[in-house]
C-alpha cells in the first residue's frame, strides 16, 4: 500500500573456498525510519557500509567483534549524514540486522525491531529481541504479550542507527547444522505474520524463492500496510569447529 520502499537488504558471498573458511558469508537487512527519502537513504546506507566494510576486514576476525564494529561504523555515518543535510540537521534513521556465518557458527548483530528466526525441522525460533518500548516493557513486566500486540506504540523503536552518535548493538553467537534456514525480515513480515505460521511455511516449500514469495504474500493478505522483505539462507552443510588459544581447529 506505501508509494515507495525504506526496506534495503544485501549480503556478501566467498569467492573462494579459502575466502569462505577465513572470511565467511553475510546477510544484512535494514527498514529505514523518518518518511520521505530519508528512510530509504539511510537504509541502504546502513547496508551498504556494513557490507564494504566486511568485505575490507582482516581475513580471520572474530565475527562478533567484526559485525558490531561494521554496525557501529554505519550508525556514525548515517548520524553525520543526517546532521549534514540541512543547517539544523535532520533526522534519519533505520533498524539493521545482520547476519555472518563461517565453519558451524552464525553470529547475528540488530539494532531495532528488524529480526532474524532460525527455523529447525519446521520450527521458528526468534534469534533477535526486537528494541522498541512496548517490548522493553514485556521484558520488564509491565505489559502482557497481548497488550503489547495491541497498543497503539508497539512500532516506536528503543534503538536504532542514526539517533545518536553511539549505538548499543546486540549480537548472538549460534551452532548451525546442516538443514537449517535463517530467515531475516522486517516488520512488515513478522508484524502480521507469526513465528508458527513462518515455520510452516518454509517447511511445506522446500525451494527457498517459492517459501520467500509464500511468505510475502502472507504479509500483503493479513495487512500490507508496511514494506516486507526477506532473506532467506539455507545451510546446506557446516565444518565443525573448536577454538584453542583463539585459533580454529577442525573437530573430527
Amino acid at each position: 500500500m506505501r508509494d515507495h520502499n525504506e526496506d534495503y537488504s544485501g549480503y556478501a558471498v566467498p569467492r573462494t573456498e579459502s575466502e569462505g573458511r577465513t572470511q565467511g558469508w553475510l546477510f544484512v537487512l535494514a527498514d529505514g525510519v523518518g518518511g520521505e527519502t530519508r528512510g530509504e537513504v539511510a537504509s541502504r546506507t546502513a547496508v551498504e557500509t556494513v557490507i564494504d566494510g566486511f568485505r575490507a576486514a582482516p581475513r580471520g576476525e572474530p565475527h562478533t567483534v567484526l559485525l558490531p564494529r561494521l554496525v557501529q561504523s554505519a550508525n556514525t555515518r548515517i548520524y553525520e549524514m543526517g546532521r549534514a543535510s540541512s543547517p539544523g540537521g535532520s533526522r534519519m534513521a533505520t533498524t539493521i540486522v545482520a547476519c555472518a556465518l563461517r565453519y558451524d557458527r552464525v553470529v547475528v548483530a540488530h539494532a531495532g525491531d528488524s529480526r532474524c528466526y532460525l527455523i529447525r525441522r519446521g520450527i521458528a525460533s526468534q534469534i533477535t529481541r526486537d528494541h522498541t518500548v512496548v517490548a522493553e516493557q514485556v521484558r520488564l513486566g509491565l505489559l502482557s504479550e497481548r497488550e503489547a500486540a495491541e497498543a497503539s506504540t508497539r512500532h516506536l523503536l528503543s534503538r536504532s542507527l542514526g539517533n545518536d552518535l553511539f549505538v548499543n548493538v546486540e549480537i548472538d553467537d549460534r551452532q548451525v547444522q546442516p538443514g537449517d534456514v535463517l530467515l531475516l525480515c522486517s516488520d512488515g513480515l513478522h508484524g502480521p505474520v507469526n513465528s508458527s505460521e513462518i515455520g510452516e511455511i518454509i517447511a511445506w516449500n522446500p525451494v527457498l524463492e517459492t517459501a520467500a514469495k509464500k511468505l510475502i504474500d502472507r504479509a500483503n493478505d493479513k495487512d500490507g500496510g508496511d514494506n516486507v522483505s526477506v532473506q532467506l539462507i539455507r545451510i546446506r552443510e557446516v565444518e565443525r569447529m573448536g577454538m584453542y588459544r583463539g585459533r580454529p581447529y577442525k573437530l573430527r
